[in-house]
């Protein structure tokens, strides 16, 4: 659907408490590569913004994170990081946000995926309108502790070995870790790969194999959401 630059201008400022200044990123944030539009630069869609608004997002929450929980370990930052911004979570924060709505976008796909990848793509594009300070306040105060819980996030199940098992014998797949001892750095002393079907599929460091076969197990996850 194509919107005016009126609405798109109201949706931002309702939403965000953007004041637009610039609006091109916006738009260009808003429209998916299912109707992508060629020019001299190339074809233009949401693509590029997204993956700058992913290292955005990225180095946002590592701030955020990092000084909220000021005696959590690295490991433990590092997971909560993952929770905040995987696929999922931003495909849910897009819905709630009426992304969808708002974006040019093919009738025939679907949306669901699409909506994570568009609110990279619009961080990308506030970044580039507004700089990263309000950027930061916006990701913030705007969205993620407006619309999410951080205790709850902090608390969520993160057992992803178990997560991983489940979903192998459900789909009749074998699963097994294979572990050995790395002499790394202080960071990690065991690597575990996750073998399905005979095929390696992540890998994960730890310093105890267990650490070391939840990340292989948490990346795992990741792939076969993705497939």
């Amino acid at each position: 659907m194509n919107h005016t630059d009126k609405e798109i201008k109201r949706y931002f400022r309702n939403i965000f408490g953007v004041r637009i200044r610039h609006l091109d990123p916006y738009k260009i944030a808003l429209t998916h590569k299912s109707v992508s539009s060629n020019s001299a630069f190339g074809r233009i869609n949401n693509e590029r913004l997204e993956y700058l608004g992913d290292a955005i997002l990225g180095a946002v929450m590592a701030d955020f994170l990092y000084h909220k929980y000021p005696m959590e370990a690295e490991g433990v930052l590092t997971r909560m990081r993952s929770k905040l911004v995987n696929r999922n979570r931003l495909n849910s924060l897009g819905r709630k946000l009426g992304l969808h709505d708002m974006m040019s976008i093919d009738g025939h796909i679907n949306g669901g995926a699409a909506n994570g990848n568009a609110f990279e793509a619009v961080v990308g594009a506030i970044y580039l309108d507004q700089g990263f300070k309000k950027t930061y306040n916006i990701i913030v105060n705007k969205i993620f502790l407006t619309h999410l819980d951080m205790e709850t996030v902090y608390e969520e199940d993160d057992d992803y070995k178990s997560r991983i098992l489940i979903w192998a014998q459900r789909n009749k797949h074998k699963l097994e870790f294979v572990t050995t001892s790395v002499d790394d750095s202080k960071e990690s002393n065991y690597k575990a790969v996750a073998v399905l079907d005979g095929q390696p599929l992540s890998e994960g460091l730890g310093l105890s194999i267990k650490k070391a076969e939840q990340a292989a197990s948490e990346k795992a996850l990741q792939l076969v959401k993705d497939e």
